[in-house]
């Protein structure tokens, strides 16, 4: 037996209770259900809820009420035939509905005869494990029922006339909209959409109110916009036409001029973990290293005549990049999307899909922009460095190509704008800015719509193999410079001359944090368990946020120019002596103390102490001559 040959025997009017009994049985595997079998067991259903008979219509219900738990896939490539008979379906649930009563899982039946003098008709109903049960629906002739946990309710405003008929009204509610498939509003959330119909008989329409209270997945997605729609057999699709909107994001209320089945269509956007302003550590080290980043830059400037011209230029070039990267970080580098939680707009709009795009911000758009460039140059500025430090100190016996500068400043500031030009024409377009950056923060995007790194997204190609290829090259470099410069031992050197493992150690730090390897810990963190990506997050914010600090220290507070240059200036500070009395000799406590040579001394001996003060073996309290 199956719902082709239930059809035929509907056609020769056999049994309708078994006919009924039969197509309920068919339809208890909602899964398995395909098209052709909705279509067939829609189309029984409809023909047993024009008769009489209370057994049939009882299991007609019941079989409308498990298609509805039938794949949604199934309805949304449903042919012209399908549509047309859930029209016909519904329209005949609406009829049903002035007389008839059925409570199912995904469907309740309902209806009410008013008194001549009442002008108000009421439903309301809430789920339990997401199925409706007769306790807990409401029918009554005033709107007294208003509890928390009503999800959908619908009043009709009637207005009074003189007819003397049995004015009734009827009401259905659809626990999703299966039956309903809409060409024009797309799905992409798997949330239900509750449909209530209310059918008048014998009465006038004044208004009629509708209240939903949705529920969806609060931690994923949030409420952006609804419509107030109602189902146009017409066009077979949601109209807007005589509703208007009155509710917001905790009650979608709306009120239309006509009775007919209602729903609203809400569209979502999803519920982004905006990054908090930067942790202390962070502002503090990349406070540190701004003004690093500026001392250094400043003393390679007023310095320049003392070395070459493209070392300095280098230099420099590395750390203006890496300054103003800093500064627009964390001045731009949160969302302002993040405190603009938006309100529904009173409009009563169509939708076209539940998915909202994400508000357009030029500005941190903008700003993901100057961080990938200024970034990437500074990068590329380490691998210039890295080119620079081979040529001086591995190739000394060759010359530095002619226009040297002039080439590396082409690269280091040309190349990273093609990289960022490329990556917006292919990536980003107007009203999709995701496709470029991220709705986090301004940043190069990195997942998918699901949550999963995308190889599409230009955090991996525009940025991590970018910067991979030029790590690669800075550590082939930076272990050449270390095993063949810095450890390397000479043994035509005196002792004396021969490095010490301090100053080994210094010039090894030097080099590499100027060749940025300290970004390899940023690829640790992309290893997949927990506790080792702490570990690597917690050493790459230290080392990254400070790295313009400890180019300062390197290469301009240890620099002997500098030191120099400070002696020089606070010589000029004139600080008294105080003298600190010993058994035998008479210390001076001072930073600084003038001599001819201007040697810089900060504990010394004092070489006039039998002129200016005699001890005493049993008091050391001085006696003045």
């Amino acid at each position: 037996m199956t719902l082709n040959t239930l059809m035929d025997q509907l056609r020769s009017h056999v049994d309708l209770e078994t006919i009924a009994s039969n197509t309920q049985i068919l339809t208890s595997v909602p899964e398995k259900l395909t098209t052709e079998n909705i279509s067939h067991a829609a189309n029984i259903a409809e023909q047993i809820l024009k008769n009489d008979s209370k057994n049939a219509i009882e299991a007609a219900v019941a079989t409308v009420s498990q298609l509805l738990d039938a794949r949604v896939s199934e309805f949304n490539s449903a042919n012209e035939t399908l549509t047309n008979i859930t029209a016909g379906l519904t329209k005949t649930l609406e009829n049903f509905s002035l007389n008839g009563f059925a409570v199912q899982p995904n469907i309740a039946v309902q209806n009410i005869s008013l008194n001549p003098d009442s002008t108000i008709a009421f439903f309301s109903a809430q789920t339990a494990s997401g199925s409706l049960q007769s306790g807990n629906i409401n029918v009554a002739e005033n709107d007294s029922n208003n509890a928390n946990n009503i999800e959908v309710q619908i009043l009709i405003n009637l207005t009074k006339n003189s007819s003397s008929g049995n004015r009734r009204i009827g009401f259905v509610l659809y626990q999703n909209d299966k039956f309903f498939q809409s060409k024009n509003y797309k799905t992409h959330f798997n949330h239900t959409k509750q449909v209530i119909s209310g059918n008048v008989a014998n009465a006038t329409v004044n208004d009629v109110k509708i209240v939903f209270k949705p529920k969806y997945n609060a931690l994923e997605i949030l409420l952006h916009d609804y419509a107030c729609v109602f189902w146009d057999y017409g066009a077979n699709d949601w109209n807007t036409t005589g509703c208007t909107k009155e509710g917001n994001k905790q009650e979608l209320s709306c009120r239309c001029n006509h009775t007919t089945n209602f729903a609203v269509l809400m569209s979502f956007k999803i519920n982004y973990k905006y990054a908090k302003p930067l942790e202390i550590v962070s502002n503090i080290g990349s406070g540190f290293s701004i003004a690093g980043l500026v001392i250094t830059i400043l003393f390679q400037i007023l310095t320049r005549q003392t070395r070459k011209f493209s070392v300095t230029w280098v230099l420099v070039s590395l750390c203006t990049s890496m300054l103003i990267f800093n500064i627009i970080f964390i001045f731009g580098i949160g969302n302002p999307n993040a405190k603009n939680s938006g309100d529904v707009s009173p409009e009563n709009t169509a939708l076209a899909s539940d998915l909202a795009d994400v508000p357009e911000n030029a500005l941190c758009t903008a700003v993901a922009v100057l961080l990938h460039y200024f970034l990437l140059a500074t990068f590329m500025w380490t691998a210039l460095n890295s080119a620079h430090l081979y040529l001086l100190l591995l190739k000394t016996l060759r010359p530095i190509p002619e226009h040297f500068t002039l080439i590396m400043s082409i690269i280091g500031w040309g190349v990273p704008a093609v990289v960022v030009a490329i990556t917006l024409g292919a990536t980003y377009r107007k009203g999709k800015p995701l496709n470029y950056r991220q709705e986090e923060f301004c940043w190069l995007a990195v997942l998918d719509d699901e949550g999963k790194v995308s190889t599409k997204k230009p955090m991996i190609w525009a940025f991590l193999l970018v910067v991979a290829v030029i790590l690669l090259f800075n550590i082939i470099i930076f272990v050449k410079i270390t095993v063949l410069v810095m450890w390397k031992e000479n043994t035509n050197l005196t002792s004396n001359k021969k490095k010490s493992f301090t100053t080994k150690i210094l010039g090894t730090l030097s080099v590499a944090v100027v060749l940025g390897i300290t970004w390899v810990l940023g690829y640790m963190m992309l290893i997949n368990q927990e506790a080792t990506n702490v570990v690597f997050s917690i050493l790459f914010c230290i080392f990254n946020a400070t790295q313009g600090l400890q180019i300062c220290i390197l290469y301009t507070f240890k620099s002997p120019i500098f030191k120099k240059k400070v002696t020089e200036m606070l010589s000029f500070v004139s600080l008294p002596d105080i003298p600190v009395y010993l058994h035998s000799k008479t210390y001076y406590l001072t930073k600084f103390r003038l001599k001819k040579t201007n040697t810089f001394e900060t504990f010394r001996p004092s070489e006039t102490f039998s002129e200016e003060t005699s001890f005493s073996s049993n008091d050391q309290t001085p006696t003045k001559n």
